[in-house]
């Protein structure tokens, strides 16, 4: 009786990013804002948690300390107790201004390019996001299947592809971060490029993002 196995949880940490240069509204941010408010009204799917939902600078070093304290608080000690019942997902969201579908990221290279400055001013140019990895070439893959996620996303009606490159700009290098980040601690990350709202409306991108919360908890 009492060796019974608690049923499994997945708990689903997010972020977006502020607006940038060349983007004055970022849809991410308006998503992951409203993203727990409109899964209470739609319903979450069976065993899935939504934990914290972030706005991240659009800042690659000068954000480090940010960033890695918010993935950090998926992971606190209080959690260590029922960690084997717990799955922990990182699910980050950037922008594509010029896509016209979404795009799952399936790695990110140790490259920092930045085509502008970032929303602190650096603009880094062939540099290694974390030198301690190896040079630009080194790449981190997520351990989520992405191409069976793209699969059930496009089953269900979406304008979706698998992705290999995720640029070399903020996207990238949060990315990378949080693949780092996530082998470390034993969690998963996934990175996923969404248009603008001009592209895709905003309804549309909120029922992707449910979506794919969807099948999150069931591939989990």
């Amino acid at each position: 009786m009492g060796s019974e196995c608690p049923p499994e949880t997945v708990t689903v940490h997010v972020t977006g990013f502020k607006k940038f240069h060349g983007v004055s509204e970022n849809p991410t941010e308006s998503i992951v804002n409203n993203l727990r408010e409109y899964m209470k009204k739609k319903g979450l799917p069976k065993g899935l948690v939504i934990g914290s939902c972030s706005i991240l600078e659009t800042a690659g070093q000068g954000a480090l300390v940010t960033l890695y304290h918010t993935l950090q608080s998926a992971v606190s000690p209080k959690d260590s107790e029922s960690s084997n019942s717990n799955k922990i997902i990182w699910l980050h969201f950037g922008v594509n201004s010029g896509a016209t579908r979404f795009a799952v990221e399936h790695q990110a290279v140790n490259e920092a390019t930045f085509r502008c400055p970032d929303e602190m001013g650096w603009k880094p140019q062939k540099v290694p996001i974390v030198p301690s990895d190896g040079g630009i070439m080194q790449t981190r893959e997520t351990s989520l299947p992405v191409e069976e996620i793209t699969k059930e996303l496009a089953k269900k009606g979406y304008d979706v592809m698998t992705s290999d490159d995720a640029g070399r700009f903020v996207c990238n290098y949060v990315y990378y971060h949080s693949l780092r980040f996530a082998e470390q601690n034993g969690i998963k990350s996934l990175f996923v490029h969404v248009p603008l709202f001009l592209t895709i409306d905003e309804e549309t991108q909120m029922q992707f993002m449910a979506s794919l919360l969807e099948v999150l908890a069931s591939i989990s």
